[in-house]
């Protein structure tokens, strides 16, 4: 047996929340934890297909993450099972907290596309954070989950800015 084979590989339940609720709940390979930047990797925890219309995430998709515990957005690279680069989905979220075994990130429904090419960068669901009320419960996170999506389009429209995030 192979000293690689031998070590056994962290896994970590990645908890998304919404709206005081779990949205969605996966397990993940833990890849790295520095003590403020986290990242995993997961294949594509959706049921059956996706279509975004600008994209697409299906089985065999494998997710790598990054969550910080200082920053409101989480970056996930996005690659078909062959390895084939699909693009950047972030996700505006409060900063991530890491408890155990659990990676518990909240979603503030704002979330920025970034296509492999670089092409397109969108914006997505700013009607869903407008509808969302959380401008009137907590004018401060609303304010922060703004100032997030635009870095993250200035990191999208750069080539090499969102890689730059990740280092």
């Amino acid at each position: 047996m192979s000293a690689k084979s031998a070590e056994a590989t962290e896994q970590l339940d990645v908890v998304l929340v919404k709206a005081g609720r779990t949205k969605i709940r996966y397990p993940a390979e833990l890849v790295g934890d520095d003590g403020n930047h986290v990242t995993v990797r997961a294949a594509w925890a959706g049921d059956g297909v996706r279509d975004f219309g600008f994209v697409r995430f299906e089985p065999g998709d494998v997710f790598t993450e990054h969550y910080w515990r200082d920053r409101w957005y989480a970056v996930k690279e996005v690659r078909a099972g062959d390895g084939t680069l699909k693009g950047w989905y972030c996700d505006v979220t409060r900063p991530a907290v890491r408890s155990g075994a659990e990676l518990v990130v909240e979603d503030l429904d704002l979330d920025l596309w970034r296509s492999a090419d670089g092409t397109d960068v969108l914006r997505l669901d700013e009607d869903e954070f407008a509808e969302s009320g959380l401008a009137e419960r907590d004018p401060e996170a609303a304010g922060a989950a703004t100032t997030a999506l635009d870095e993250l389009e200035v990191f999208a429209s750069v080539d090499g800015g969102l890689e730059s995030l990740l280092a």
